[in-house]
């Protein structure tokens, strides 16, 4: 009975799949956590709560009407003939806008009905309105 070297002379083996996997895995983990940290930066208003809020992270574009009654696009404030050409511009680069109205819970009702009319004389139809949850 021939006995065989307890040495293998054999390099160990290198496994390449588990370790694609598992930066695959890892890419994928940020990727996903990274996407649930997005948060909008606005002008900072007091929203009203809801049951049924969520965070979506396609690229929309945010109105926010403050307390004083003050129309904000994005970080930038202007009033309501400036607020209209503003949103045709929107339109024109993109049919399809979504917009976020973020209106503050202490605002005057006339206020968010005049930035909801402008917006539906531009011919803009998707608007959803911001919540806290």
């Amino acid at each position: 009975m021939k006995l065989r070297p307890r040495r293998d002379n054999e390099s160990p083996q290198l496994m390449i799949i588990p370790m694609i996997d598992i930066i695959f895995f890892l890419l994928v983990f940020f990727m996903m956590s990274m996407l649930s940290m997005v948060v909008q930066k606005s002008i900072p208003v007091v929203l009203p709560v809801t049951q049924s809020a969520k965070l979506d992270v396609e690229r929309k574009v945010p109105v926010t009407v403050t307390a004083d009654g003050h129309v904000y696009v994005e970080q930038e404030g202007m009033n309501l003939d400036v607020f209209v050409r503003r949103m045709q511009l929107e339109k024109t680069r993109n049919e399809k806008v979504i917009i976020i109205l973020r209106a503050d819970k202490n605002v005057s009702y006339g206020a968010v009905v005049a930035v909801l009319d402008t917006l539906k004389k531009v011919g803009l139809k998707n608007v959803s309105i911001a919540t806290e949850q």
